[in-house]
């Protein structure tokens, strides 16, 4: 009763419903757009028949943003983000065209390859003026509530999206004209999605205050600040240096979780019963996501932040890797399938704690380019833990020490970040 009426307490705010839309709408064209390019293997990491091929993909989706995005942020806290999330949104919207063309002229070459990345790179940087804006419409004790509910809300939205894709590919046949349509629904979504930006008052999500950013001299002075000030507030960089280190585990076993379905649970031509079984794994870790998303705020509030990331932490070491484990090598289905919720189940507990923890305490004319750079060390840390399983596993995914020592990360981020918060334990840590 308590978690629902703090639920109704934040969406009875109305600037939070309008910025709650503008997500909705937003991840659920991502989902088409995803379901699009299912088919061009360069985007599809899931049908990479080797580990190698898995880490390269992977990398060239996540990389190029990550080194442009702390940049990008810095615009974030000089910029009215109301006009970033309408400017953006539309311009994303724009940018699908191309990718349409292509399809249409049968191109999947460096063109595509540009122009996918280029709405890909728009769309963090979307994400990351969502996050940064969140404090201007929920304050208090609701914004844990709201860190929780709008990530995980927007990751089923992009499900959502992606299963209508796939559904409505099928209906019409499949094949490129499917993906043509898709795609021309998902840069439509991206429109209104901007418009429905357009309905927040201008200065309602910040920044405070106005600084310009004329030259490339003024963004990089401002990414300087940007980790000047992530450095003299140590709770949030601690907080972020624990979903950095929850994500590479996470990284490592999405691959080892490929590698299992593609090569030992199925034959080498057995592709689609692969990708079958890793859409039910993933589903298992959004489920262990959204038990997360509804325990955490409920449990912050009683336990604290570092507390509850802390034991969210143990339970993916002691509970969640073991299960992996035994699933990988039994081999057993079903093992995997609940070692992945309950992975699932600690990664969004610590980022929902993490996020909320950046809120409050950097300040909000740094809040984006912190944002961004808490982007760029997600990414940073997924394609790490990708390398580290695709160089150190062997075909079949079963690694049994390398998966083994995953749990001993969890544990030691858990007894690392205890020790570290409690040097400097304030009521505001909690």
């Amino acid at each position: 009763m308590a978690r629902l009426s703090a639920l109704r307490e934040v969406l009875a705010t109305r600037d939070f419903r309008k910025l709650f839309a503008v997500r909705l709408v937003g991840q659920f064209s991502d989902g088409l757009l995803q379901a699009a390019l299912a088919t061009f293997v360069l985007f599809s990491p899931e049908r990479q028949p080797d580990a190698f091929k898995v880490a390269a993909a992977f990398a060239i989706l996540l990389l190029p943003y990550s080194f442009i995005g702390p940049f990008a942020g810095v615009f974030l806290d000089r910029w009215r983000r109301q006009r970033v999330l309408v400017r953006a949104n539309l311009i994303k919207g724009l940018a699908t065209l191309p990718i349409v063309f292509l399809v249409v002229a049968g191109n999947d070459g460096l063109w595509l390859g540009v122009c996918v990345l280029t709405v890909l790179g728009i769309g963090r940087f979307v994400l990351a003026g969502l996050s940064a804006s969140l404090p201007h419409v929920v304050q208090g004790r609701d914004l844990i509530t709201a860190n929780a509910l709008t990530p995980t809300s927007g990751t089923v939205a992009a499900a959502v999206g992606a299963g209508a894709g796939v559904a409505l590919r099928t209906a019409v046949g499949g094949g490129d004209h499917g993906s043509e349509l898709i795609l021309i629904l998902a840069a439509a979504g991206f429109v209104v999605a901007g418009l429905l930006a357009g309905r927040i008052a201008v200065g309602k999500l910040g920044p405070s205050g106005e600084k310009p950013a004329d030259t490339i001299a003024g963004v990089l002075r401002g990414m300087a600040d940007g980790v000047r000030g992530l450095k003299h507030e140590p709770i949030a960089g601690r907080a972020i240096a624990v979903a950095g280190a929850h994500r590479i585990v996470f990284g490592a076993l999405t691959v080892g979780a490929l590698l299992l379905v593609r090569n030992t649970f199925n034959n080498a031509d057995g592709a689609d019963a692969a990708l079958n079984e890793f859409a039910v794994i993933t589903g298992f870790a959004a489920t262990g996501a959204l038990l997360a998303a509804l325990m955490t705020p409920a449990a912050t509030r009683k336990l604290g932040s570092v507390t509850w990331s802390c034991l969210v932490l143990v339970q993916g070491g002691v509970i969640g890797i073991p299960l992996v484990f035994a699933g990988a090598m039994v081999p057993s289905f079903p093992a995997l399938l609940l070692g992945a919720a309950s992975v699932g189940f600690t990664g969004q507990g610590v980022k929902v704690c993490a996020d909320t923890l950046v809120q409050r305490h950097v300040p909000d004319d740094h809040l984006g380019r912190i944002f961004a750079l808490f982007d760029m060390v997600l990414n940073v840390c997924l394609v790490a833990g990708i390398s580290l399983m695709a160089f150190g596993s062997p075909p079949s995914g079963q690694a049994p020490v390398l998966i083994a020592s995953l749990s001993a990360v969890l544990l030691g981020t858990a007894l690392w970040y205890r020790w570290t918060s409690s040097r400097r334990l304030t009521p505001q840590t909690n």
